[in-house]
C-alpha cells in the first residue's frame, strides 16, 4: 500500500546519543543504518522502532505514546514499542524494532532485532473459526486469530470476487486516479496461503443454525464451525426513483463499483452526485480531480450539518465550491433520465454519470434468519458476543454497549470495524476482552483531512477552538453538557490526545484539549 517515505532526519542513533536528550514518553526521530528510527523512553527502558506507520506512512515521531504503545497521528494505528507489532487498526503490518544498548551516558542503536515474537497459543481454542464477511472486520479478525497463536482452521467467506480491499481508498485516491489498484488489496493471495486462511470468495451464506453450529451456502454446501464471527457489513442504498436502474447510475461500496465509476468517468463530462454525505462528497472531489463537471444534490441546507455542525459543514461546502463543485441543497431528486437528474423543484441537472451516496443499510438477513437478537443491528454484549453463545458480530452490523456514552451504538466506520474484528477474534479464542475503543474515522476532501473521534449522534451544542477557515481547528460536540465527540483539521496530535483522554474517562483533559489548552 502507498504512503510517504520518511526523510532521514535527526541524530544517527548508531553513533549514539546522550540519554539526557531523551524525554520520558516523547518520541525522538533519528536514524540508524539508513532507516528512520524513533527512540522512546519509558522509565528505565529505551525502545527503538521504525518511524513510519505501515498503514499510509504516517510520521510516528509526531504521534502519541500511551503506555508502551506508539500511536500514529494520521489514522490512529497503534504499535507495540517492545515488539513493533500492529496492536490496533488500521495498520496491519508491524514496524521494525531495533536493539538498544546503554554505554555509559550514551544510548546506541546497534541493529535490527529480528527475533520472532513469542506467541502463546490459546488454552482451550475452538476447533475452527469461520468469519462471514470479507471486509474490514473480517480481514482484521483472521489476522488477529493468527497473531494470537491460534493454529486451528480459519475460513473467511466473502461475497465479492476479490479479497478484502482498502475500502476508504475507493472513494478517495483510487477513484481520483491518484492511487494504483495494486495498493487496494489488504493482503495478497500468498498471505492467505502462508497463514493457512481458507478464502472462499463469491460465496454467500444463506442460513445459520446456531444449535448445530452449521452454515449453509447458496450453492447448497454446508460448513461447520467451532466459533463464528459475523461481519456481513452493509449494502449501499439505491433510491427507488424512476430511472434509478439506468446503466449510468452507480453506487459505491465495492472494488467492482469503483471500477465501474472510473470506466464511466473516462467518457463522461457531467456528473451528479445524489447525497451530500461523506461518501458523496468524497466521490464529488474525486470526480472533480478527474476533470468532470460535478453537481451535488442533498436535502440539508448545509452538507454534513447533522454530523459536523454549521461551521465545519459550511467549510466543507466552500472547499468543494472552490474546486468547482455546484451544490443543489435543500433539494431532492424525483427521477433520473438518460441525460440528467430531475429535482423536486422541476429543475433538470445535466448528467451522463450519476452516483448515489445516500447511505448504507446493515446486512442483517443472515442474523435475522438465525434468530439472533436484533436492535437496528445485531445486538452484542461488551465482548461482541451475540445472543447465541460462540457467535460474535463485528463491524457495520454490530450494536454494542459503548462504555463512553452509556448508549447502545452501531457505527459504520472502517477503523471501528477493524478494531471490532480484532476484539471479536480474541474473544472467539476464549479471551474476555471488552470492546472499549473510542470510535474514530477520517474523511479526505482534496488536500484537507478531517479526523473525528467519539460518538456525536444527538449532540446539542457545537464549540470551535481555532480557525475553521484557516484549516487549523478542533470542533467539539456536547450532549448533556459533556463533550462526546471532537473533529479536527490539522490538529493531529491533539486529536490523538483527545482519543486517549476519552479512553481513560478523563473529562477534565478532554475539556482542556478541546479548548486547545493541552492535556495539562
Amino acid at each position: 500500500m502507498g504512503g510517504s517515505s520518511v526523510e532521514l532526519k535527526g541524530p544517527d542513533f548508531g553513533a549514539g546519543i546522550p540519554r539526557a536528550e531523551l524525554k520520558e514518553g516523547e518520541p525522538l526521530l533519528g536514524h540508524a543504518q539508513g532507516e528512520a528510527v524513533i527512540l522512546v523512553t519509558r522509565g528505565a527502558q529505551v525502545f527503538a522502532v521504525g518511524a513510519t506507520c505501515t498503514h499510509y506512512g504516517g510520521p510516528l515521531a509526531e504521534g502519541l505514546v500511551v503506555g508502551e504503545q506508539i500511536r500514529c497521528p494520521w489514522h490512529h494505528a497503534a504499535f507495540d514499542l517492545r515488539t513493533g507489532e500492529a496492536l490496533r487498526a488500521p495498520a496491519l503490518n508491524p514496524i521494525p524494532r531495533w536493539k538498544v544498548e546503554t554505554r555509559g551516558d550514551q544510548v546506541v542503536v546497534t541493529g535490527k532485532d529480528e527475533t520472532p515474537v513469542a506467541r502463546t497459543p490459546p488454552s482451550s481454542p475452538p476447533e475452527s473459526v469461520v468469519v462471514v464477511g470479507a471486509g474490514a472486520a473480517g480481514q482484521a479478525a483472521v489476522e488477529a486469530l493468527r497473531r494470537e497463536g491460534y493454529a486451528g482452521k480459519v475460513v473467511l467467506i466473502g461475497r465479492e470476487p476479490n479479497g478484502p480491499v482498502d475500502r476508504p481508498n475507493l472513494s478517495k485516491d483510487y477513484l481520483a486516479g491518484n492511487a494504483p489498484e495494486e495498493w487496494l488489496p489488504l493482503r495478497g493471495a500468498e498471505w492467505y496461503a502462508e497463514n493457512r486462511v481458507e478464502l472462499m470468495l463469491e460465496s454467500k451464506v444463506t442460513a445459520l443454525d446456531t444449535q448445530a453450529k452449521k452454515l449453509t451456502l447458496a450453492d447448497g454446501r454446508t460448513l461447520g464451525y467451532g466459533a463464528l464471527i459475523l461481519a456481513t457489513g452493509a449494502d449501499p442504498v439505491r433510491l427507488k426513483l424512476p430511472g434509478a436502474e439506468l446503466p449510468h447510475v452507480h453506487l459505491l461500496r465495492t472494488l467492482r463499483d469503483a471500477r465501474g465509476i472510473i470506466e464511466a468517468a473516462k467518457t463522461a463530462k457531467r456528473a451528479v452526485v445524489i447525497g451530500s454525505s461523506f461518501i458523496g462528497l468524497e466521490v464529488a472531489a474525486s470526480l472533480r480531480t478527474r476533470g468532470l463537471e460535478v453537481r451535488v444534490i442533498g436535502p440539508d441546507a448545509i452538507p454534513l450539518q447533522k454530523v459536523l455542525g454549521n461551521a465545519l459543514g459550511e467549510f466543507v461546502r466552500k472547499l468543494h465550491e472552490e474546486h468547482g463543485v455546484v451544490f443543489h441543497l435543500g433539494n431532492t431528486p424525483t427521477a433520473i433520465e438518460a441525460d440528467g437528474v430531475v429535482t423536486q423543484t422541476g429543475e433538470k441537472l445535466p448528467a451522463d454519470l450519476v452516483v448515489m451516496g445516500v447511505g448504507v443499510r446493515p446486512n442483517l438477513e443472515l442474523a435475522e434468519q438465525a434468530g439472533l437478537a436484533i436492535d437496528r443491528g445485531v445486538k452484542v454484549n461488551a465482548y461482541l458476543e451475540t445472543s447465541a453463545p460462540g457467535v460474535f458480530a463485528a463491524g457495520d452490523i454490530a450494536r454494542w454497549p459503548d462504555p463512553h456514552t452509556g448508549q447502545n451504538v452501531r457505527i459504520e466506520h472502517w477503523v471501528v470495524a477493524e478494531r471490532q474484528g480484532q476484539t471479536a477474534a480474541r474473544n472467539a479464542l476464549g479471551k474476555r476482552e471488552k470492546f472499549e475503543a473510542v470510535p474514530f474515522f477520517w474523511s479526505q476532501h482534496y488536500d484537507v483531512p478531517i479526523n473525528y473521534i467519539g460518538v456525536g449522534a444527538g449532540w446539542e451544542a457545537v464549540e470551535v477552538s481555532g480557525d475553521v477557515n484557516g484549516r487549523n481547528c478542533i470542533v467539539s460536540y456536547r450532549a448533556k453538557g459533556k463533550i462526546v465527540a471532537c473533529a479536527s483539521i490539522y490538529r493531529d496530535r491533539e486529536n490523538l490526545e483527545l482519543e486517549a483522554a476519552m479512553e481513560r474517562g478523563d473529562g477534565e483533559a478532554v475539556e482542556r484539549l478541546a479548548k486547545g489548552q493541552g492535556a495539562g
